[in-house]
């Protein structure tokens, strides 16, 4: 067993530049995921990302989540893996209108802080199971100044 089979050495060789390619291509993603959103003092600004939606990360009782800015919804949504890796405790079910039609989930509370320095403590979200992306509703966005220009949101913290 002095040197490996020809066909091994191939596969061994495809499955490193697979791999490189793999994380050469998340390395790209957080990149951009970076790029999409600046804080310079009270202004925050974020960035059209490519699905045309803006994106402001931030935690839900500590786990890191991508909210998608949705200046159409009443509330913030979350989806259930979620609210189950934040640890919520629903409170009741809820049925709520959306794009997709009428679904029902749960209420809960939880700690939500943005990157940037925007909080709020307790705040009431509504748990969707159909639900992909967690939602950043108008009961947040609503005490912000927020404006949009082009390609870019900016929020103004002074203005809250």
């Amino acid at each position: 067993m002095s040197e490996f089979p020809r066909t091994l050495k191939i596969i061994t060789v495809w499955a490193v530049v697979g791999l490189a390619l793999f994380l050469g291509f998340r390395a790209i993603e957080a990149q951009q995921q970076r790029l999409r959103f600046e804080a310079s003092g009270d202004v925050i600004t974020l960035h059209r990302g490519p699905d045309g939606h803006y994106r402001w990360p931030g935690r839900i009782n500590g786990v890191p989540v991508d909210f998608l800015v949705d200046t159409g919804a009443t509330r913030t949504a979350l989806p259930e893996w979620v609210a189950r890796k934040a640890r919520l405790d629903t409170d009741g079910k809820v049925t709520s209108s959306t794009a997709g039609g009428v679904v029902t989930g749960s209420r809960a509370r939880a700690d939500l802080v943005l990157e940037g320095g925007v909080k709020a403590s307790s705040l009431r979200v509504v748990v969707l199971p159909q639900l992909d992306d967690a939602l950043l509703g108008m009961d947040v966005l609503g005490r912000l100044k927020i404006g949009q220009h082009r390609d870019q949101l900016t929020i103004d913290l002074r203005g809250s």
